[in-house]
């Protein structure tokens, strides 16, 4: 298991423990547990709760497998604290004695220094930047005229097959080809001459990109949410894809830059390399109720939305004026006047919060927030588990 790739760079150590449990029990019963049995040991300035809150401890991850009516696994922990607090939390943990109804054993495997295996990836990165220093900065001749009548030919997004799909103009006649997941995403890779693409619209794959899969070199460049984690599981259903590249976590493809778009392509990796991403824990917590008084109609679309992919556009009396798919959102927003509140299951990006904002727009109810470079103060910004709480274990 790694022990950096999905922490913050303010992680310092890892807290690894095993547990042992006379019984079954599920991934919100360990994790309650380690709330549940550590709460007010220590005072709020060790309270896991808090310190979550805070980011100075992470996400706990749970790793479990029940057999012939006991389960073991493995807990995870994350901080950014000093070395005595982090201990006192370790301990905190190990001293667990129950699980959901069932007695337990919690034993403390490691403390890991996250900053050694931090070191040894700059050392690495420092290599890669010195190979390639002078080929990135010294393009040859070719390369520039490529970039410069790439812009050139830059054409108009053409339609590919009998649904009609976005696609670059060489998808016909290209032996590769690139599947990515909406329109926006064919126009930025258009914009970086990258004209063998095609989108596939949906979580439902087309029968025109499985029939391009079966005769084609194929690449799917998805986004690198959840969205994209659906898509991935989808294709590899049903569309013999080749290889997989992906846009950093928590982006967007249609929002890349050329230099982020050429290195996911570039480090695509074989389909049988890969494998379909692991389910995203929800936080066990309670659900918090909205710090604003809203509809009861708002939280039950916020409800009826998870998990869906889609959004919903609603006025000032909070009546539905459509609903869409999360990737056509952005881009057809502005086909609609008196828009008073988005909700829908995905990702409150920059460019969406710009657009809701010169539309007069007054709440966004996302699935997540990324990170955000301005917050449009006549805007309120809410995430759909603060709305409905956490998805049903």
């Amino acid at each position: 298991m790694g022990l950096n790739s999905q922490y913050t760079v303010t992680t310092k150590y890892m807290i690894v423990a095993r547990f042992e449990v006379e019984g079954v029990v599920e991934k919100p019963d360990v994790v309650g547990a380690i709330f549940g049995q550590t709460e007010g040991l220590f005072g709020p300035d060790l309270d896991l709760r808090e310190l979550q809150k805070s980011g100075r401890v992470g996400r706990i991850e749970i790793q479990l497998e029940s057999k012939q009516d006991k389960t073991t696994g493995v807990i995870t922990i994350p901080s950014s604290l000093d070395k005595t607090s982090t201990a006192i939390i370790a301990a905190a943990v190990e001293s667990v004695d129950r699980i959901g109804p069932c007695l337990a054993k919690v034993t403390l495997d490691k403390l890991a220094d996250i900053r050694e295996d931090k070191r040894k990836q700059i050392l690495d990165k420092a290599k890669e930047i010195l190979r390639t220093w002078v080929i990135e900065e010294s393009p040859s001749t070719d390369e520039m005229v490529k970039q410069v009548s790439g812009v050139i030919r830059s054409a108009d997004v053409a339609e590919y097959g009998p649904q009609h799909l976005p696609a670059g103009p060489d998808v016909a006649n290209s032996s590769s080809i690139i599947f990515v997941e909406g329109r926006a995403d064919i126009v930025n890779l258009l914009r970086c001459g990258i004209r063998n693409a095609i989108a596939i619209e949906g979580t439902k794959i087309p029968q025109t990109i499985i029939d391009l899969s079966k005769t084609k070199e194929t690449t799917a460049f998805l986004d690198g949410d959840r969205g994209g984690d659906l898509i991935f599981k989808e294709l590899m259903q049903v569309a013999p894809v080749d290889f997989i590249a992906r846009a950093p976590l928590g982006k967007e493809v249609e929002d890349l830059t050329p230099k982020e778009i050429m290195k996911g392509l570039r480090e695509k990796v074989p389909v049988a390399q890969s494998r379909p991403p692991a389910p995203r824990p929800e936080p066990v917590l309670a659900p918090r109720p909205p710090p604003i008084q809203l509809p009861e109609n708002v939280i039950a679309k916020a409800r009826e939305l998870r998990g869906t992919l889609e959004g919903t556009l609603l006025d000032q009396n909070m009546a539905e004026m459509a609903r869409l798919p999360v990737s056509e959102l952005a881009g057809k927003l502005t086909n609609y006047q008196g828009v008073n509140t988005i909700v829908f299951d995905g990702v409150v990006t920059q460019r969406l919060l710009d657009l809701a904002e010169e539309r007069g727009v007054k709440l966004i109810i996302g699935d997540r927030i990324a990170e955000l470079t301005r917050r449009p103060s006549s805007i309120k910004i809410m995430t759909l588990p603060e709305v409905a709480g956490p998805l049903a274990p």
